[in-house]
């Protein structure tokens, strides 16, 4: 991955992720998943990642998306 790319978002369970990369996507933000979970323990954390230059502009659409959770 690339040095300009940060983790925007995280989450245990790997559906959660996977809703905010489609918001994401749906707003023209390109994003990266890192599947850090151990799969023999389950312990662990999904991570998205977003390009810098897109961060602010992510983590409003975040913010939207947790308050209507």
């Amino acid at each position: 991955m690339e040095e300009n790319w940060v983790n925007i978002y995280s989450a245990d369970k790997l559906y959660k992720v996977e809703l905010v990369k489609g918001i994401l996507e749906r707003n023209e933000i390109e994003s990266v998943i890192m599947n850090k979970r151990d799969s023999e323990f389950l312990i662990g954390e999904v991570e998205l990642f977003v390009d810098a230059k897109n961060e602010d502009k992510a983590l409003q659409l975040i913010s939207e998306f947790k308050k209507s959770e």
